[in-house]
C-alpha cells in the first residue's frame, strides 16, 4: 500500500508569516503552494519552491479565488471562463518559479471556496480542469472523490488524485462539514491517525452524524496553518510507515 501526504504551504504574505513550512516540507510528499491570489506573494512562492525541493516534496499549484482579505474561503461570483483564466494565471506564475529552480509542477489542487465550489458546480469544475490541461505538463488534479471536479478531469483527459482530509469532519454525502460549524475540524490526533489508516485500508470514514460512509483516498491533506501541523505530520507519517504504508507523491487514481 502507498499514500501521498499533501500540505497547503507558502501561505505567508509580505510581513505576515503563516505556518511552519520548512519543518512540514520534510514530512510530506506533495506541496500545494499558494500562488498569490488567496495567500502568498512572489518572494514567498520562490522560497517555498526551494524549501519543497529541499524536503523532497513534489510541487503543486494551489490556486484560489482572488480574495486575499478572505483567505480564499469566500465564494465569488465568477463564471467558467473567469475561473479558467484565474487558475491558468496562477499555475503559470508558480511554474516559472519551479522551472527557475530546475523542476516542474506535478499537480494542481484548488484552495478553499474554489475547491468546494468546483466540487459542486460543473461549470467551475470545467474552468479548473481546462486550465490544468492548457497549462500542459500532464498535471494531476486533486479533489474530493466522486465530485464534479473528478468528472471534469476525466473529460479533459487529466489524472485525478482523490483526497482524504485527516482533520476535517465529513457530512453523510461525503462532502466536508463547513468551516463555520464548531465540529468542522477534528483536533484529536489519535482519532485523525485512526481515520486515515481506516480510509486507506477499508475505504470508509465515520461522518459527523455517526454514519459509516465510503471514501477513496489517493492523497491525504494535512493543514499547514494549524499550530500542531508539524507534530501531527510526524506522528501520522510514523504511523503509516509502521503499518507498512509507503509515503510517495500523488499518482492519479484513475490512471
Amino acid at each position: 500500500m502507498e499514500i501521498d501526504l499533501n500540505a497547503d504551504v507558502g501561505e505567508s504574505f509580505g510581513a505576515y508569516a503563516l505556518g511552519k513550512d520548512e519543518d512540514l516540507l520534510g514530512l510530506v510528499s506533495s506541496a500545494n503552494i499558494a500562488c498569490g491570489f488567496h495567500a502568498g506573494d512572489p518572494v514567498v512562492m520562490g522560497r517555498t519552491v526551494t524549501l519543497a525541493l529541499r524536503g523532497g516534496a513534489a510541487l503543486g499549484a494551489h490556486p484560489g479565488y482572488p480574495d486575499l482579505q478572505g483567505f480564499g474561503r469566500r465564494s465569488l461570483a465568477l463564471g467558467e471562463d473567469e475561473v479558467y483564466a484565474a487558475v491558468l494565471y496562477q499555475i503559470g506564475a508558480l511554474r516559472a518559479f519551479a522551472q527557475a529552480a530546475g523542476a516542474d509542477l506535478r499537480h494542481v489542487k484548488p484552495h478553499g471556496a474554489l475547491y468546494n465550489d468546483a466540487a459542486r458546480n460543473p461549470a467551475l469544475a470545467r474552468g479548473v480542469a481546462r486550465a490544468a490541461k492548457a497549462a500542459g505538463g500532464d498535471l494531476i488534479l486533486m479533489g474530493l472523490p466522486g465530485c464534479e471536479l473528478e468528472a471534469a478531469a476525466a473529460d479533459a483527459g487529466l489524472g485525478y488524485a482523490r483526497e482524504f482530509f485527516a482533520d476535517r469532519a465529513y457530512q453523510d454525502d461525503g462532502s466536508l462539514v463547513p468551516r463555520n460549524r464548531p465540529d468542522a475540524v477534528i483536533h484529536d490526533e489519535a482519532l485523525c491517525v485512526a481515520r486515515v489508516l481506516r480510509a486507506i485500508r477499508e475505504g470508509v470514514v465515520v461522518s459527523a452524524s455517526g454514519r459509516t460512509i465510503p471514501v477513496r483516498a489517493d492523497t491525504v491533506c494535512l493543514h499547514g496553518d494549524n499550530p500542531e501541523a508539524v507534530a501531527f505530520a510526524r506522528r501520522l507519517r510514523e504511523a503509516l510507515e509502521a503499518a507498512g504504508v509507503a509515503v510517495r507523491p500523488a499518482r492519479a487514481g484513475g490512471r
